[in-house]
């Protein structure tokens, strides 16, 4: 599916300079590659935390491949017909909520000043909570990370579906103010069954997400969210402030789910910065579930979930900064990378409350509408 006092301006500007001549300089050609050594000179192109702990993804035998510089992956046309057709009808409410918006992107990109306008980090967080993801997922999924007390790798893979019931902008819900069922009060669907490791196997999750839940905190409806225990057979209902904590025994939780799943409103937003940054935005090799578990041959290098032997690109990200206004909330902050065109996530680095680096998560994606290893284009995702 297709799926920015004098000297302080001088400086400014020269740092705007720079930047622009850091992508312009960009020493690598499509389809170079680049080994373990060669990596080190990637530096400037990376988020410094990322590199900081490049033994993590960067490994001997690693040969990844240069793609395209700043390749076009615009999204649908009847989302970007959506986005002109209701710009400047949306805008930034109480709490850093969002009113007024029909469909499309909430604040068009090119709108968006990231050094001028203070409003700018809850646009872009708005416009990537409201990006162009087709109608949802249904999907298997595998995830790794690394246990730092056990100083290992801990996989988990299921299945995972999720469905968007508003503000949908195909013509045939138009007459239904696009929602798909009349008078829809959910604003999304999502649920999630986790098959391996088997201490988790049989773990179950679903969450109705309101339209009426992405309003200021003093009002929002909360979501629902259900979890099924395989141990105790039982159901229970998780409760809005325990999405922020680990799920299934991991490090991980719910809001931590493409980088950010939360809800805009129970955070602050600054726009840190725009600048290229080069990422694993397009990926050539094929991994689960079309690689079986264990035969995967180093490709993932020794942590399981390195991505540096496939194609990465250079693209224009966008920079926020997350802070939680909850003071109970585990996290100080959370900077999160996002891709300028699509608003795919890229990185994010978590910070504890004592404001120590806690969590890196990297994102690979790939381009639905390309062909690969006889997968036709739109058939990605069994």
């Amino acid at each position: 599916m297709r799926i920015p006092f004098a000297p302080f301006l001088l400086l400014l500007a020269a740092i705007i300079v720079a930047e622009a001549a850091r992508a312009a300089e960009f020493p690598y050609a499509t389809g170079q590659t680049v080994d373990r050594a060669g990596a080190e000179a990637l530096k400037p192109w990376l988020p410094q935390r990322f590199f900081a702990h490049r033994d993590l993804y960067f490994h001997d035998g690693m040969q990844m491949t240069i793609g395209p510089t700043q390749r076009d992956y615009s999204p649908a046309a009847v989302y970007r017909a959506a986005t002109r057709a209701n710009a400047g009808t949306a805008r930034i409410g109480p709490d850093d909520s969002l009113m007024g918006y029909v469909a499309g992107q909430p604040f068009p990109m090119e709108t968006i000043d990231c050094e001028k306008d203070p409003q700018a980090g809850s646009k872009l967080i708005w416009n990537f909570t409201y990006r162009w993801q087709g109608f949802g997922a249904d999907s298997s999924f595998r995830y790794t990370y690394w246990d730092r007390g056990e100083q290992l790798p801990l996989t988990y893979q299921g299945r995972t579906s999720a469905y968007f019931l508003k503000h949908r902008p195909e013509p045939q819900f138009a007459a239904q103010d696009g929602d798909v069922f009349k008078a829809e009060r959910r604003l999304a669907v999502i649920g999630f069954q986790v098959e391996k490791p088997k201490e988790a196997e049989g773990t179950r999750t679903l969450t109705y997400r309101y339209a009426a839940s992405m309003g200021p905190r003093a009002t929002a409806q909360p979501e629902e969210t259900w979890i099924y225990n395989r141990d105790i057979r039982r159901i229970r209902k998780v409760s809005q402030t325990q999405r922020s904590a680990a799920v299934a025994g991991t490090d991980f939780s719910f809001d931590d789910l493409f980088s950010f799943s939360g809800l805009p409103a129970q955070y602050r937003w600054t726009c840190l910065s725009e600048q290229p940054v080069l990422a694993p935005m397009n990926t050539r090799r094929l991994g689960f579930p079309y690689v079986a578990p264990g035969e995967e041959d180093g490709q993932f290098g020794p942590s399981g979930f390195s991505y540096a032997s496939d194609r990465w690109e250079l693209r224009d990200a966008v920079v926020l900064e997350m802070v939680p206004k909850d003071p109970a909330h585990p996290y100080q902050k959370k900077e999160i990378w996002l891709d300028r065109q699509t608003l795919s996530p890229l990185y994010s680095f978590a910070y504890d409350k004592t404001g120590a680096l806690w969590k890196i998560i990297v994102h690979n994606h790939r381009w639905s509408e390309d062909d690969l290893d006889g997968i036709p284009a739109r058939e990605w995702y069994p």
